[in-house]
């Protein structure tokens, strides 16, 4: 089997660790974390008591809180960003409950009149599936506009609170985005954040993509203040190229928290503790089942202090800081050329163009020639992008966050895609003519 494995499903899996590869917010693991992971398997297979898996969860989330400058934020590692919003989302639901002298988590929410979650147009889709699972309903969700730089609105989140409060509606939380997955755009958190606690209403930040971005310090201010935030959830499985399925949900009140994902006791468990541990067997060590849904869960933290441990700070800095380079490398050769088009400045590590040469007006056409584009150099797989929409506008999307991606990638990707146009153009301008 060892051979068979090593013949047939390591040689044909997807390429995702590859130099070229930027197509989707993740990547493969490094060989360090991917080696910490086999190791954790072995040795810590259920992390609740006092093992090396156990303690390493711990330094794990407190160099994480550390690195991110989360303050003293109670933490998880989870299977991620999914369950990690749905972390911050649960503690907010909690919040809202208490503000009105209901326990959601014990009774349930059928008191909770008319409840609302409010984000951004382009919000992740899993917060649906959060509302959903919450029993708030994904019809709670209430989509705010953005403004002319694309961030949340905050004249129009203002006065939607406002109106809701006034109807007697009750609003469990406000997510803001550090980082959304279409173009990389940050909302203004620190006045969102200031918008909903004048108004006793949880503020949620997703940073499941974009929570390292703070570490780059043409972006760091666009963040605020992380210490103030009430909930945040990030992915070490995205930029810190960790085994995927591990997010990070951190909670500002970690004693609200325990209250809204409480693990009832049992004598199986709490009953074989002896008062007096003489073994590993008899010590819990640093117990995280009170801060997230998973009873049974692997060892996560080994992975994510190994991979800390090898990077190290400044590594991870430089990490973030040349992926944000080659967004910007591909947004000013798109600039310096005629036949291509950009359609949203890089913020972090995305940037989205497209193929667009002045002699062609029709955008069915272009639009049927970026994909064609894509299609092409994909295939070829020296370089592999996604694809996006920006105001309604096919885009080609890159999204640098492999950990061996640098500036020389970004130039491969703008090069396949000018000889992928230049082979593709004059058929698309034959056919639009014809038709």
């Amino acid at each position: 089997m060892l051979a068979s494995l090593s013949e047939w499903v390591v040689p044909y899996g997807l390429r995702l660790g590859n130099p070229g590869f930027s197509g989707w917010v993740t990547t493969a693991p490094t060989v360090v974390p991917a080696v910490a992971q086999l190791a954790a398997a072995i040795s810590s297979p259920q992390k609740w008591w006092l093992t090396p898996g156990n303690l390493l969860e711990e330094v794990a989330l407190r160099w994480l809180r550390s690195l991110l400058g989360l303050g003293d934020a109670a933490g998880a590692l989870v299977s991620g960003g999914m369950m990690a919003n749905f972390l911050g989302l649960a503690a907010a639901r909690q919040h809202a409950g208490e503000r009105h002298g209901i326990d959601p988590s014990a009774d349930g929410v059928a008191a909770m009149n008319e409840p609302r979650l409010y984000a951004g147009e382009h919000v992740h889709h899993v917060m649906l599936r959060s509302l959903g699972l919450l029993g708030l309903g994904r019809k709670a969700l209430v989509r705010i506009p953005v403004d002319r730089r694309r961030g949340l609105d905050t004249d129009a989140l203002a006065a939607t609170l406002d109106a809701d409060l006034a109807a007697g509606r009750t609003p469990i939380a406000v997510v803001a985005s550090a980082g959304d997955v279409n173009t990389g755009r940050i909302d203004p958190i620190d006045t969102v954040r200031a918008i909903a606690h004048a108004r006793g209403v949880w503020l949620h930040v997703d940073g499941a993509y974009g929570g390292f971005g703070v570490l780059d310090p043409r972006v760091r201010d666009q963040y605020g203040d992380l210490t103030q935030v009430d909930s945040l959830a990030v992915d070490p499985h995205k930029w810190l190229a960790v085994p995927v399925g591990c997010g990070a949900g951190f909670v500002r009140d970690g004693d609200l928290l325990e209250r809204a994902m409480a693990l009832e006791p049992a004598a199986y468990v709490e009953g074989g503790a002896e008062r007096e541990p003489r073994s590993t067997f008899d010590h819990f060590g640093v117990s995280h089942h009170d801060h997230t849904l998973e009873h049974s869960s692997p060892s996560r933290g080994v992975a994510v202090w190994a991979a800390l441990a090898e990077i190290g700070a400044d590594g991870m800095r430089a990490r973030v800081a040349r992926h944000l380079d080659c967004a910007r490398r591909v947004a000013e050769r798109v600039r310096a050329h005629p036949d291509l088009e950009l359609l949203a400045e890089p913020v972090l590590s995305i940037c989205c163009f497209r193929y667009h040469p002045p002699a062609l007006r029709d955008q069915g056409t272009i639009e049927r020639l970026n994909q064609a584009i894509v299609a092409d150099i994909r295939a070829r797989g020296l370089a592999v992008p996604s694809t996006t929409r920006v105001r309604n506008i096919f885009a080609i999307r890159p999204c640098f966050i492999g950990p061996r991606a640098d500036l020389e990638q970004a130039d491969l990707l703008v090069d396949e895609v000018l000889r992928s146009g230049v082979r593709h153009d004059s058929p698309a301008r034959q056919k639009s003519a014809r038709s």
